[in-house]
């Protein structure tokens, strides 16, 4: 059940908000500068790389890892491959999880190892394969934890996570929705922190754009998100309250244009089932009106269950229903394939929603207002939803 009224109750949303999740989202702007300065003092502004390496590989543990290697890949295009080294194992069990490094790898590569706890045996095993290969290597993590520690005995870069004092009070696996059986693996917020610091590193060995001018103009959009969706704006004019109140009760099938859009895409559909609990499925355009047209033509098209008059309200929810999220870097042109998504939604009878970056701002902020719009919104779908 859906209670849209909360939405609108700051209150409400804040007695809700039992782990601290709109803060989260709220304070991603404060976290790029404190976790730009932590990388300063770690002396990746004084690094003197002898040049770009021939390959990146991004570690850690999922989907904190997965979010990280999308945004690098989208924003380092084609200066530089960026791998994802994705783990063997059973999740569950603590230090069952295992990565390797591909046969190719050597001392031409460099591996960045990104996790919110730093407590993975794994990637510990993981830094000592690279030391044996001879591959650079840097980590994020939260300080004198374990990796950190690792990370020093192989003579690599150990960049301090930013972390918020209130986060100290909970627990690496506690409940943060208000269904006590979902795990948030990257809070909102946590994934700039990780993020930030490779960002400056990235800057500096050539493999993207980012001086400390471009982080500070990066904080300062999430700021702006902060206050446009904070829980005080109200829905009609708040796009990720607007947002939230769409996607309930519906099946959000994300459609993507652009490699950026893209990388938010996947993540939105990772915090939607972390957060909120909800299925949600996303694809890069115009691949997506293949892969998700014959949905939009099935039982999960608007039309396909016509309202049951004798239907019990209560033993027997309405069927879940598809709706489209369309979500883009920038107005589309002639060549765009939105149009063509938007003619098939409607065509299907199916609702279709809308994100678009502002324009005036470099591939960061784009980046940051479509990541930090989607993750507001998939707070407040979580914290108005009750089980």
């Amino acid at each position: 059940m859906f209670d849209e009224s909360l939405l609108d109750d700051p209150d409400g949303l804040s007695r809700a908000d039992l782990h601290g999740l709109l803060r989260g989202a709220a304070e991603s702007g404060a976290r790029v500068r404190t976790a730009a300065r932590n990388a300063a003092e770690a002396g990746v502004g004084t690094l003197a790389p002898d040049g770009r390496p021939r390959a990146v590989l991004v570690a850690g543990p999922s989907p904190a890892a997965v979010s990280t290697a999308d945004l690098l890949t989208a924003l380092a295009g084609d200066t530089c491959p960026v791998a994802l080294i994705r783990p063997a194992g059973v999740a569950p069990a603590p230090g069952a999880l295992r990565w390797a490094l591909p046969g190719w790898t050597g001392p031409l590569d460099l591996l960045l190892v990104a996790s919110p706890d730093g407590t993975e045996p794994g990637l510990a095993l993981l830094l000592e394969q690279a030391y044996r290969r001879g591959c650079s290597v840097v980590s994020v993590s939260p300080a004198g934890s374990p990796l950190a520690e690792a990370t020093a005995q192989v003579r690599g870069l150990a960049i301090p996570l930013t972390t918020m004092p209130y986060e100290a009070t909970m627990s690496a696996g506690e409940p943060t929705g208000k269904n006590a059986d979902s795990v948030l693996p990257t809070g909102p917020g946590t994934l700039w922190s990780l993020i930030t610091p490779l960002l400056a590193l990235t800057d500096r060995i050539g493999l993207l754009s980012a001086p400390p001018s471009a982080l500070e103009a990066l904080a300062d959009r999430l700021d702006q998100i902060a206050e446009r969706c904070g829980p005080a704006i109200a829905t009609y004019s708040n796009p990720a309250k607007t947002l939230a109140a769409e996607l309930a009760d519906t099946l959000p099938l994300i459609w993507t244009e652009g490699e950026l859009a893209a990388a938010a895409g996947r993540r939105f559909a990772t915090v939607l089932a972390a957060l909120a609990g909800r299925p949600a499925l996303a694809a890069e355009l115009p691949e997506a009106l293949t892969t998700h047209g014959t949905l939009l033509a099935g039982d999960f098209a608007a039309g396909a269950d016509p309202e049951d008059f004798f239907r019990d309200r209560v033993e027997e929810p309405e069927a879940l229903h598809a709706r489209v999220v369309l979500l883009r870097e920038s107005e589309p042109d002639v060549t765009s394939p939105s149009g063509a998504a938007r003619d098939l939604a409607l065509h299907r009878d199916t609702p279709i929603s809308e994100l678009e970056a502002s324009e005036g701002g470099g591939p960061l902020e784009t980046a940051a207002e479509l990541l930090a719009i989607t993750d507001f919104a998939a707070v407040y779908l979580a914290l108005a939803s009750t089980p």
